[in-house]
């Protein structure tokens, strides 16, 4: 008897869902999305029911469910290797790809998140105190990308960090440019669009552009 495809709960305009899914493009492994819409409740009602504050991504495996999108990829890379290796064996090479997943998600993310959420808590006056510190915050961060690329291998590969680094650099790149004192992030943040599985999530994505809050750029 075949075992069911596994299941993912998220949304194709959500980054956090997008880390998930460029995952499990490169892990090969048979999957179903199940959209979190208002238009499908029981979607929305198991997602909540399966973690504290009832956010997706989630994947279900059979009886097994599991939330955030990082704990999603440290699944799928011991229960469902495929031929990209999301994390290295090696410990001492995983705690520097787990760092610089919390770079992305903590440095990147967070701070295109703050701006996004002020659009939408006040949509007609937007705290620019607010905006201006989180666009600090992300220009710190690239120059700090900046250099660290310097010493990484820029390839096609499909690891952790690049789960991570796609969906951040997509829309933090929106509300504050990747300006051309940081060459080599505008030039991987290109190459990553072009890897299949992100251009995927990329075309998947286009038709809710219209609802970012700040407004989506005429690219991309």
């Amino acid at each position: 008897m075949a075992k069911p495809p596994l299941i993912l709960y998220g949304h194709p305009f959500s980054s956090y869902t997008w880390k998930a899914l460029i995952a499990l493009y490169a892990s090969e492994v048979s999957f179903e999305v199940r959209a979190v819409d208002p238009q499908y409740p029981e979607h929305i009602a198991t997602v909540q029911a399966a973690s504290p504050l009832g956010k997706f991504p989630l994947l279900e495996d059979g009886d097994m469910q599991i939330f955030e999108a990082t704990s999603i990829i440290e699944y799928l890379n011991i229960r469902h290797p495929g031929p990209e290796v999301l994390i290295p064996s090696d410990p001492a090479a995983a705690v520097g790809m787990r760092m610089l997943d919390r770079v992305f998600d903590n440095y990147v993310m967070t701070p295109m998140s703050a701006i996004v959420m002020e659009h939408i808590r006040s949509p007609d006056a937007p705290d620019q105190a607010r905006i201006a510190e989180a666009k600090q915050q992300l220009r710190k961060t690239y120059a700090w990308l900046e250099g660290w690329l310097e010493f990484y291998p820029v390839g096609d590969q499909i690891t952790l960090v690049e789960c991570a680094a796609a969906p951040a650099l997509f829309y933090a790149d929106w509300v504050e440019e990747i300006g051309e004192t940081c060459p080599r992030l505008q030039a991987w943040r290109a190459h990553l669009l072009k890897i299949p599985a992100v251009a995927q999530c990329v075309e998947d994505a286009r038709p809710f552009r219209a609802n970012f809050p700040p407004g989506a750029p005429d690219r991309d």
